[in-house]
């Protein structure tokens, strides 16, 4: 095993040195430990809500395909594409209230499961242009892309799928024994199961938590007879990607909110990436970065439409990777090549899509909870990262007031014509628009100091140190 990064700060092996084969996949392993678990997430979520069980074991083996595809062209890097960095790429959770949304509105037109698909890998592919347009113009978004939209959203995004999770912890949608005590039961037993992996003192323990908290729960599940074997479905041993299998469709309606998604998607790479820049010891500021930066965010927009085009949702930055970096020490791009490797090795087996499909709800709802609920908090987080005056603070509270409103209250929409029911009942829809016109309309006060806008663009590019003092500032007169 790899030892724990050095107290010093100090790395085991720099971006471009090679380790060896056994250190290698070492490292590579404790990437996918720490990755597996939210790469998969977000297909089983989706596919069981929209009644997909048939299909779940196959796109599950495309996303793992995908992402360790995608994990190459990131490390690999091809011309401008990728960031060169030891970035691995997952299905998005960002997406996942957004195609929840379109499934569903094809769902109640009576549409079939193959229709269902289609529209929402046809919706992601033409969104992904969204993503690799914005690439090139990202150091000139500065105006919207700030910590008070970028909080709002992900604040939001956070919130509306803790609904979902809680649902899921309760025996999962349309289930004839929700709520039953031995259903609660499970779930808390998984979720404080993640709880107390997460309190330990050990790194691994704590990067491997969900991991573990689901192999508890199925356990348990299996002692009680809540989770059998006989149900798998009969699968080919080995599944390989066919492009459009399902076809390809398109809806403007539903195609909006998906297209801001991809926006909000790119601000939330820059960070991912600035991250992982800092942990590599690799420059964050100057050419060299903005360079990576878009070459990140432009790898992002091609995986995410190659994702589409073999059957996968949406791909991005994993941010769970920076904290394996930083725990091993281990920077080499070369160790994201082994990523790759094995993610798509794991990805040809549909076998392993069968078991996790399996895997009760309850289960599931306990381990998502808290992931959930964390990246509601990372929204909170960002908002708090520059004091929040009155105009934040009237922004903030109509945003998710707004947003989260819709999510309460559907029938609201009822009314509205059917264009603008769809793309309002997206929470995140609502609440980042809301957010992004009120920003523009709303001037910053006069009395905004430099310290507050300069504090505010180093958050957003991935530097966290505490907001500066202005007490007690002693002002140098200028020369001029």
């Amino acid at each position: 095993m790899l030892k724990s990064r050095p107290q010093n700060g100090e790395i085991l092996y720099s971006l471009t040195d090679v380790p060896s084969v056994s250190h290698s996949i070492t490292a590579a392993l404790q990437h996918i430990m720490a990755c597996f678990i939210g790469i998969i997430t977000p297909t089983l979520i989706i596919g069981s809500v929209l009644g997909l069980q048939a299909e779940i074991p196959y796109l599950i083996s495309m996303a793992l395909m995908t992402s360790g595809v995608s994990t190459f062209i990131q490390a690999k890097k091809f011309g401008p594409i990728g960031c060169g960095l030891i970035a691995v790429q997952g299905t998005s959770f960002t997406f996942i209230s957004a195609l929840l949304v379109a499934g569903t509105a094809i769902k109640s037109r009576g549409g079939s499961n193959d229709e269902i698909m289609a529209l929402m890998f046809g919706l992601c592919f033409f969104g992904a242009f969204v993503e690799i347009i914005l690439s090139q113009f990202i150091q000139h978004l500065k105006a919207v892309i700030t910590p008070l939209t970028t909080g709002i959203v992900i604040t939001t995004i956070g919130i509306t799928l803790i609904k979902v999770g809680m649902t899921d912890l309760s025996g999962g949608f349309n289930a004839t024994d929700f709520g039953a005590p031995h259903n609660l039961i499970l779930g808390l037993s998984v979720l404080i199961t993640v709880i107390a992996l997460n309190a330990s003192r050990y790194p691994m323990l704590r990067l491997s938590a969900i991991f573990c908290g689901m192999f508890v729960g199925c356990f348990i599940a299996w002692w009680q007879g809540i989770l059998t074997f006989d149900n798998m479905v009969s699968l080919p041993l080995i599944s390989f990607p066919q492009p459009f299998k399902y076809g390809v469709a398109f809806d403007w309606e539903l195609f909006i909110p998906i297209a801001l998604v991809y926006f909000l998607s790119a601000i939330e790479t820059s960070g991912d990436l600035t991250a992982n820049s800092l942990f590599c010891k690799e420059p964050i500021k100057g050419p060299i970065y903005i360079k990576r930066i878009k070459g990140g965010i432009l790898a992002d927009g091609i995986n995410s439409m190659l994702a589409a085009m073999f059957n996968s949702f949406p791909n991005t930055t994993f941010g769970q990777n920076n904290a394996v970096i930083q725990m091993t020490g281990v920077a080499s791009r070369h160790v994201g090549f082994y990523i790759a490797g094995f993610l798509v090795l794991l990805g040809l087996f549909p076998i392993i899509g069968s078991v996790l499909q399996l895997m009760p709800k309850p289960v599931l709802g306990g381990a998502t909870l808290v992931m959930f609920a964390t990246i509601a908090v990372a929204g909170v987080k960002i908002l708090t990262s520059e004091p929040i005056d009155r105009r934040k603070s009237l922004i903030i509270a109509t945003s998710l007031g707004l947003g989260l409103g819709v999510m309460m209250v559907p029938d609201a929409l009822a009314q509205l014509p059917q264009l603008a029911s769809n793309i309002l009942s997206s929470s995140v829809t609502t609440a980042g628009f809301c957010a992004i016109i009120m920003s523009i309309i709303i001037p910053e006060q006069n009395t905004t100091t430099v310290i507050k806008q300069s504090t505010a663009h180093a958050y957003q590019y991935g530097d966290h140190s505490p907001v500066p003092s202005t007490t007690n500032r002693k002002i140098i007169p200028s020369k001029d």
